[in-house]
């Protein structure tokens, strides 16, 4: 009985996975060659990958300190696309529905 138990809550977790993973859009690319894709808040893109957990990390950090990277320059040159500090290095933007929308910008 509690192998069954476990063995339906593993398929669950899997499942839902799966799922979660399935909502996040594809990653593309935009008009200065960066990737972007766009995934369910508390995710993140492909390109932050699990092979890359430094890269999660400062990803993460992003996403959580916002508000502290809106205040501090980027120096890597990226202003002449658009961005106006370093939080645009890894936000493309946070969207009305909840996704957030990242950039491979900080990646590379």
């Amino acid at each position: 009985m509690r192998r069954r138990r476990f063995l339906y809550g593993a398929a669950a977790g899997g499942v839902l996975l799966v799922t979660r993973r399935s909502l996040a859009g594809p990653v593309t690319t935009d008009a200065i060659g960066d990737q972007v894709q766009t995934v369910p808040k508390g995710q993140l893109p492909d390109f932050a990958g699990p092979g890359t957990p430094r890269a999660r990390e400062l990803y993460r950090y992003a996403v959580e300190h916002g508000d502290e990277l809106r205040y501090i320059p980027c120096f890597c040159g990226c202003y002449r696309f658009g961005h106006k500090n370093n939080q645009d290095c890894y936000v493309k933007s946070f969207n009305r529905n909840g996704t957030i929308t990242f950039t491979s910008h900080a990646a590379t």
